[in-house]
């Protein structure tokens, strides 16, 4: 809801609304693989959806960078966004090596 937001005030400027486009398309893809991985009915699915949230959040963190070095957005705003972002990345690559444990 926080990356909506944030999406939200952005400048109406081409780049601005690119940028956040594609911050908002990675985020949302986010929550929605984790879903699916919260619902898979294998562990290779598991695997597969996870594998997918981390791709994604790291994009996610990184157009997140990309609104801070093209100086849309100041960097002491996104901290908290990038710091969950990378907490998330922890998360899911854990939770990737236990299910592959676990086959």
């Amino acid at each position: 809801m926080r990356v909506i937001r944030l999406y939200q005030s952005l400048p109406a400027n081409t780049e601005s609304q690119i940028i956040g486009k594609q911050l908002l398309r990675s985020s949302t893809s986010v929550v929605a693989n984790y879903r699916a991985a919260c619902r898979s009915r294998s562990n290779a699915e598991f695997y597969s959806k996870i594998s997918i949230v981390i791709e994604e959040t790291d994009e996610s963190l990184f157009w997140l960078e990309i609104l801070t070095e093209a100086g849309i957005v100041k960097a002491e705003l996104l901290v908290e966004l990038c710091r969950e972002n990378e907490e998330i990345i922890k998360i899911m690559v854990t939770a990737r090596k236990h299910s592959e444990k676990s086959k």
